[in-house]
């Protein structure tokens, strides 16, 4: 069945699929519409869930926890403020190893007060280990839900899916709505061997002790670096259900291309419009999609842009003091193996348009640029 329906709602009929059995949040836009969504189908029996609602979005990943710790499946959603708020609970969920589902809506922080987006209220949390998967259409939005309780309960990790504000959470696309039927065939009822059962006791959350708290850290991190491949396994499981994959990363017209701008979101749509236009003018130009960023894909991405003359970077984002933050992960990911010229673009903050104009204008602006060691280059900032 297809449906027009918007990039929150996408989220909604996602989680309804994988028949998530606790969903506990508080309203902030702009992610509401999910949350909102979701507590009717769990009214009208649509999902056989328990709908938690609570007084902030610290006390909703905290729910989380207990119910993920119980052995349920669980899921919230979040924005900006919200989920900077959620900061201490984050931890503890990647700590205790809780496969939860966290949907956040990239919303810029504020002050100045802002409802609009761009990517630093996610990228903020970078480090905490929640895997991080970011979407690009609202068809992706609704198919990453399965795919991330799927490699969450692999791994016994949480995941979090990310998406634009307004861009994809209030614009109406078409999508192939998913139903519980066939994601069944995907997404196993989830049955953990350890949670909290009074007939099997187990102690949750303890002290540890310097003789092993490092050793708790190491296999979060083994987790992550197994991460990749459980993300392209499930990817392909669910390419097989429903005709539908999306990748680590996504290239488009690399293979000869002497430029390369990297991008992440919806910006990716809008750059490939002008990669065509500019391939029509003799251009050797491609791009390169960033899907997932936790666990970050250094391999993938050094075998697509080591083909490169020199990269472009564009960030929704900005690390203050320092770049652009996906501009720092990929001249990790090339560092020492490579001596290509890789520029920084800082665009779109706060919502600003990101259009095929600005595109051309960074492309252009690459190219040309013979000063490569500027690392941020900030587009359209009224001076």
């Amino acid at each position: 069945m297809k449906k027009v329906i918007m990039g929150n709602h996408a989220v909604s009929y996602g989680v309804r699929a994988s028949e998530a059995q606790v969903i506990s949040a508080y309203p902030i836009t702009p992610q509401t519409h999910i949350v909102e969504l979701l507590s009717e189908m769990c009214g009208n029996g649509e999902i056989n869930a328990k709908f938690i609602k609570v007084e902030s979005e610290h006390s909703a990943m905290a729910a989380c926890i207990g119910a993920s710790a119980a052995g349920t499946r669980a899921f919230t959603a979040t924005s900006s403020q919200g989920l900077l708020l959620m900061h201490e609970m984050l931890h503890w969920a990647v700590g205790a190893r809780l496969p939860i589902v966290l949907a956040n809506v990239n919303r810029a922080v504020g002050p100045p007060w802002s409802i609009w987006t761009d990517q630093n209220d996610s990228l903020s949390q970078r480090d905490v280990g929640w895997f991080q998967i970011y979407c690009e259409s609202n068809q992706e939005t609704q198919d990453t839900v399965p795919q991330a309780f799927k490699i969450a309960e692999q791994l016994q990790m949480p995941v979090m899916l990310v998406l634009d504000a307004f861009f994809l959470s209030h614009t109406y696309e078409i999508v192939d709505i998913i139903e519980k039927e066939q994601v069944r065939k995907f997404l196993p009822p989830y049955n953990p061997e350890i949670k909290i059962d009074t007939k099997d006791p187990h102690s949750f959350g303890n002290l540890a002790g310097p003789d092993m708290y490092m050793e708790l850290r190491y296999m979060i991190q083994e987790a992550m670096e197994k991460g990749l491949d459980v993300i392209k396994k499930v990817d392909d499981e669910f390419r097989e259900v429903f005709g539908r994959g999306y990748g680590l990363i996504e290239p488009y017209r690399c293979d000869d291309a002497e430029i390369i701008l990297v991008t992440s979101g919806t910006v990716a749509s809008t750059t490939r419009a002008v990669i065509d236009a500019m391939r029509g003018e003799g251009v050797a130009i491609g791009a390169l999609k960033i899907r997932v960023f936790r666990p970050f894909p250094f391999e993938e991405i050094f075998a697509v842009l080591s083909k490169a003359k020199k990269v472009a970077v564009i960030d929704r984002n900005i690390s203050f003091g320092c770049h652009g933050i996906f501009f720092q992960e990929i001249k990790s990911a090339l560092y020492g193996r490579t001596d290509i010229p890789v520029l920084g673009y800082i665009a779109g903050l706060g919502g600003r348009d990101v259009t095929p104009g600005v595109i051309r204008e960074i492309a252009e602006n690459a190219i040309s640029n013979k000063n490569p060691e500027r690392y941020i280059n900030w587009i359209g900032v009224k001076r």
